[in-house]
């Protein structure tokens, strides 16, 4: 049985095989046609995903597409019939851009196939259970506890459930506009940045505030129910007028005035944003313990726009009952992609549960063969190594800065390795250094730490795996002068483990690294420029290698020098 999951309705469009329940192939639409976040219909990535399985679209049996469009549309409807303003906006948003994405796909899909009867079967998956109960489907637990926290995703907000085998129950669910996806948006546009799109950057400018300023107000704004569902007072925000502007006047009265893009950051704009991450770890957690009385789950697989949050992962992992935490490498829409399709596979067609999603490399794989041929038609000078490990090792080691290209491409927003920039983190300059000559961005945002797992508890205080760079813990005390580079103004890092089994020749970098210098770590960022997707192909990093500051490319076995 061969299913296409899809994710096109709003925002990192994507697409992915899925083969008798193994995850063959996926990849975001983003690193194919280059336009960061895409919401372009993924005709590039699925034709991507059929070449990487050697499939062709007759193979195709079912379509598992990650929204059902009608689902709700009278608790949408009766929340614009509540609120005149609503109604244009919501005509454009539900009406107009449901349309036009319908007729995205069917014009795809008959280009195709002659009929809907001649080609496969199309399920449109309700866009939470694509989120939480698919992503429990892939992850290593047979039983847990699900939470799903985004926007908006059929009007639901956030989605409660259990999970055991096959089945997956939903305990409660909270709707537009109560959300601490929209909530944290708000924050985002009142910083200065781009909603849908930079709530990393108020992440990492969080810790720059002090949050004890403005909690006691922040904290007014959101109350979680006794069976865990949100309420949220809304005379401070525009959002659920369906404006653009998503904080309203008092919001501005209370905070203070936003700050306009590219303008210097004000204290109160870093205490603004100290105090709303805060209280979304604070009320993630309150809806944790709920969540755990409900289920008595061991386990928490936690999905959506807002599980991105890897301070407020770190906070569940190190404070909730549960003992571990679940988090796909594309824990955002994209993710919903593969969610649709194991949601039909493991949740509607009840097929044995076959796959965990531990290895995000699952996109395109160029062989050095390619490589060298794009090398050799640019005319590029370039050196071939059999251990290209120990020559990116020291080259690290002398305070290089290199990009990094290898294996097959990963899955999500977080650079695990394969397509990567690399430093090391023992030179205190290094921060700066990247953001001002490579990635051309704000000074203040960290740079994440790889590490081998054997050398995980040498540096940082996580007590379980972090795979997927999703899981913020603190650097130990007496190591932060030893990696500065990685070490955030609080003492914290967004730390990957790395095993053997995993990536072997990026844990091989690693492990060398160590050997030269005594640290196992490396300095991982995204291959990319900000603004720009990360590099997909051969010809992406040596256009992005000549246009920063890199020092170094090594792309395979090849190492290429400026």
């Amino acid at each position: 049985m061969v299913i296409l999951g899809l994710n096109y309705y709003f925002h990192d469009s994507t697409a992915c095989l899925v083969k008798d329940g193994i995850l063959v192939a996926a990849i975001e639409e983003e690193r194919l046609n280059r336009d960061k976040h895409t919401r372009n219909f993924p005709m590039l990535a699925i034709d991507r995903c059929l070449k990487i399985a050697g499939l062709s679209y007759k193979d195709i049996d079912h379509i598992a597409v990650s929204i059902k469009p009608t689902h709700n549309i009278g608790k949408k409807i009766g929340h614009s019939l509540k609120n005149l303003k609503t109604i244009k906006p919501f005509i454009n948003h539900e009406l107009v851009h449901g349309y036009n994405k319908q007729k995205s796909f069917w014009n795809w899909f008959g280009y195709h196939w002659d009929s809907k009867e001649e080609g496969p079967e199309v399920h449109f998956i309700q866009h939470h259970l694509s989120h939480a109960a698919g992503s429990f489907f892939v992850s290593p637990y047979k039983e847990a506890a699900l939470l799903g926290i985004d926007g908006s995703g059929e009007w639901a907000t956030t989605w409660l459930g259990h999970g055991k085998d096959n089945n997956v129950e939903c305990i409660g669910q909270s709707y537009f506009p109560h959300s601490l996806g929209s909530f944290y948006e708000a924050v985002t546009q009142f910083c200065g940045f781009r909603t849908t799109y930079d709530e990393g950057k108020t992440m990492g400018l969080a810790p720059m505030g002090d949050p004890e300023v403005f909690l006691e107000e922040v904290e007014k704004i959101v109350t979680v129910t006794d069976d865990g569902q949100l309420s949220f007072d809304l005379s401070y925000f525009n959002y659920q007028n369906m404006s653009w502007k998503r904080c309203s006047d008092k919001f501005f009265k209370i905070f203070g005035e936003p700050r306009q893009k590219n303008e210097d950051f004000k204290k109160h704009h870093m205490d603004v944003a100290a105090a709303f991450q805060r209280v979304l770890e604070n009320k993630a957690l309150e809806i944790c313990d709920i969540l755990h009385k409900k289920t008595n789950a061991k386990y928490l697989v936690i999905s959506g726009g807002v599980a991105l949050n890897s301070v407020m992962n770190g906070r569940i992992v190190r404070e909730s009952p549960f003992e571990d935490v679940y988090v796909m490498p594309a824990a955002g829409d994209n993710g919903t992609a593969i969610g649709a399709a194991y949601y039909l596979y493991n949740g509607i067609f009840k097929k044995e549960r076959n796959f965990v999603h531990s290895n995000p490399y699952v996109g395109t794989e160029y062989t050095n063969d390619d490589i060298e041929k794009v090398l050799k038609g640019a005319k590029l000078k370039y050196e071939t190594f059999d251990d290209i490990c120990e020559v990116a090792a020291g080259l690290l080691e002398e305070g290089n800065i290199i990009g990094w290209f290898q294996y097959a491409m990963e899955i999500g927003p977080r650079a695990l390795g394969s397509r990567s920039i690399l430093a090391n983190p023992a030179f205190p300059q290094m921060k700066d250094k990247i953001n001002s000559e490579v990635k051309f961005r704000e000074a203040y945002r960290p740079f994440a730490p790889s590490t081998i797992l054997e050398a995980k508890n040498d540096f940082f205080d996580l007590e379980v795996e972090a795979p997927f760079m999703l899981k913020v813990c603190n650097v130990l005390k007496e190591k932060q002068d030893i990696i500065p580079a990685v070490t955030h103004v609080d003492g914290s890092a967004r730390l990957q483990t790395v095993t053997k089994e995993s990536h072997a020749l990026y844990y091989d970098l690693i492990k060398k690294l160590g050997e030269k210098t005594g640290v196992p770590v490396v300095l991982n960022t995204s291959f990319n420029i900000q603004g720009e997707p990360v590099v997909e192909s051969p010809q992406d990093a040596i256009r992005c290698f000549f246009s920063t500051g890199l020092d170094y490319l090594v792309i395979g076995n090849f190492l290429l020098r400026k």
